[in-house]
């Protein structure tokens, strides 16, 4: 009868020492069946689950490995019950977590682990996705973030995600969590909300600032909020007030545009890697043309303000970029590039790019208001644009690699 044996072996990490424990379990007859290795401060700790058909000197053999390796060796018998009960886990779908902040306080990994834990979840690895921490004490310079697989029982997501929106919120940690799929690495096109997602402003504020009308167009936007006014409403009483604005103040707003932080480190990363981008707004597409020539936007979407005289006219010409407009073109760009929707990213802040986030197979609000962070599967507060890549799980050390050097 098959024994099934859990060999751990620790201590400090030298070259030859998975060669010495490889030779040492051949020479017993054992059968390789799971293992598992990893490297801290230069301490390992590898896992080997093997199966012994025949009795041997396992232990006396290990021990002298140990010995001559420099590594502490210890081997544990698993029973029938127990082997059964991993392979069971080992099958169920497995959760991603993970942990987004400039800087991660130890207490939240006490948070997490009671999290986990009332939902029975396991957490069967952690890692770190960042770059290490300077030793002048300094945040890293593009934040911290930690991944931790999980795996259990079926686990009810949508309250599990809640009650994580809240443990970040006290502790200021974002904590994403997604299904582990095929297709996590394999997204191949974003599309991002332009206004306050990609640009730390709202145009139409800013063109009715320089009108005279802000104030109007605030009452208007105020009115929507309160769902008085259907987005489309609201947008056409708001065009209405900017009616007679000279063509040149779009040009100057343009070339003042604030870029939101990390957007040109995410844009650099997401054309190193093939991804398509696409900008989908409820904005202009007088601004989204000046980003697309300069950060290479592969296509914008946007409304076109309808100029004569050199005078903004208050209309825009038709269709308007709503939320379903959105949802609508993300469906259509995925389609006509052969993608899956599982192959897809959208990030935006707000209302109206719920249903856009709602439909990628990854929908990230960025920044956005407590009821749109509610409605998302996954947001990002705490960093700046480029978090997006660890969401998508990139360690910074695949970012920062040369040419053909990408970690797998």
């Amino acid at each position: 009868m098959t024994q099934r044996i859990l060999i751990r072996a620790t201590g400090s990490a030298r070259p030859g020492q998975l060669a010495g424990l490889g030779r040492a379990m051949a020479r017993c007859g054992a059968r390789l069946l799971d293992i598992n290795q990893s490297v801290t401060f230069g301490m390992v700790s590898l896992e080997a689950l093997v199966g012994l058909d025949r009795d041997s000197e396992l232990e006396a053999t290990l021990a002298a490995a140990g010995e001559s390796l420099g590594l502490d060796i210890q081997a544990h018998q698993v029973s029938a019950e127990d082997y059964h009960r991993w392979s069971v886990q080992a099958s169920r779908p497995r959760l991603i977590l993970t942990l987004l902040a400039p800087r991660l306080p130890a207490g939240i990994l006490a948070e997490v682990g009671a999290l986990t834990a009332e939902h029975g979840l396991t957490v069967e690895l952690i890692h770190r996705l960042s770059g290490r921490e300077p030793l002048d004490g300094e945040a890293p310079a593009h934040g911290a973030c930690i991944e931790c697989w999980l795996r259990g029982e079926e686990v009810d997501l949508p309250a599990l995600r809640e009650k994580a929106l809240k443990l970040g919120a006290m502790h200021g940690v974002d904590i994403a969590l997604q299904e582990d799929s095929i297709w996590r690495r394999h997204r191949r096109l974003i599309c991002f909300d332009m206004d306050s997602t990609l640009i730390k402003a709202e145009v139409i504020d800013e063109l009715a600032r320089r009108h005279g009308v802000f104030e109007e167009v605030a009452a208007i936007t105020e009115r929507a909020m309160r769902g008085e006014l259907d987005f489309q409403q609201s947008f056409r009483e708001r065009m209405a007030k900017l009616k007679g604005l000279d063509e040149s103040v779009l040009a100057e707003i343009a070339e003042q545009l604030p870029l939101m932080d990390g957007l040109e480190r995410l844009m650099t990363q997401l054309k190193r890697l093939g991804y398509r981008t696409a900008i989908l707004s409820g904005g202009f597409t007088y601004f989204a043309r000046h980003l697309q020539a300069r950060l290479g936007f592969d296509e914008i979407y946007a409304n076109e303000l309808l100029i004569e005289d050199g005078k903004v006219t208050g209309e825009v010409r038709e269709p308007i970029v709503d939320a379903e407009r959105k949802a609508a073109l993300l469906r259509e760009i995925a389609e006509r590039e052969g993608l899956a929707l599982e192959q897809t990213i959208a990030v935006g802040d707000g209302a109206n790019d719920l249903k856009m986030l709602a439909t990628a197979g990854l929908g990230i609000a960025f920044r956005a208001k407590p009821l749109v962070k509610s409605q998302a599967r996954q947001s990002i507060s705490t960093l700046g644009l480029d978090a997006v890549l660890y969401l998508i799980g990139y360690r910074q050390a695949d970012l920062e690699a040369g040419p053909g050097e990408l970690e797998n």
